[in-house]
């Protein structure tokens, strides 16, 4: 008996649930190393910190003033100063004075200074600013406790107010890129099966024709 040949050529729309689904693992594997890189290793470092008790020591403002950068439209943008606020507080972590900062980003921004802000073109504006945080820290907190996160590998002289990253962010880079990797996967999977299905279901139907009419053609013979 001769062998049925049967297609295994896919259709349009096969085609595209294929092409779809490779597009989707592609993006989820580029997607988690441009997340990885970005995100998941400044995550990590900043779970680092340890939380720990912090009290202020001492508010103070240096005379020294510090540029910063701001942008007035697509073309645009100048410098313009703002004073230096130091905030020291007493660690429980190390039983030690510290700079306090209020996270990684102005940690980096500006190593000398507690707090950086937003860049305006005017200088009192930015002055202004710092005041009002001045007196929050002098008036509000004073002598209160507060959690602080204290890395004593990295920077032992500065504590942190707050995390720029957390367990939150470590979850979304892997989470999304795992999603479309899996989605993908699971498209190019059932894409290919159905059409394997298909084919079979195919086979069987030739198969059956054939033994149909060669029944056909052997009772008409032996008539």
């Amino acid at each position: 008996m001769a062998k049925m040949r049967v297609s295994y050529e896919y259709s349009e729309a096969e085609d595209k649930s294929i092409r779809l689904g490779l597009f989707l693992i592609v993006c989820g594997i580029l997607s988690l190393f441009i997340l990885g890189f970005c995100w998941l290793s400044p995550t990590l470092q900043s779970m680092q910190s340890k939380p720990a008790n912090c009290t202020v020591v001492s508010v103070l403002r240096p005379e020294e003033m510090f540029e910063c950068v701001f942008t007035c439209g697509a073309d645009c943008k100048g410098t313009s100063l703002y004073p230096c606020l130091q905030i020291f507080v007493n660690n429980s972590e190390s039983n030690s004075v510290a700079l306090l900062h209020f996270d990684e980003q102005q940690l980096v921004l500006n190593p000398k200074c507690s707090y950086v802000p937003p860049c305006e073109r005017d200088n009192q504006k930015n002055k202004d600013n710092v005041l009002w945080w001045e007196d929050y820290w002098t008036k509000e907190v004073s002598s209160q406790s507060f959690t602080c996160f204290f890395n004593q590998q990295r920077r032992p002289d500065d504590v942190l107010w707050r995390r720029s990253h957390d367990a939150s962010v470590l979850l979304h880079c892997v989470l999304w890129p795992m999603v479309s990797l899996l989605v993908g996967t699971l498209i190019v999977l059932l894409t290919v099966c159905a059409r394997s299905l298909a084919v079979r279901a195919e086979a069987i139907q030739k198969r059956k024709a054939f033994s149909n009419a060669l029944c056909i053609t052997v009772r008409w013979l032996c008539l």
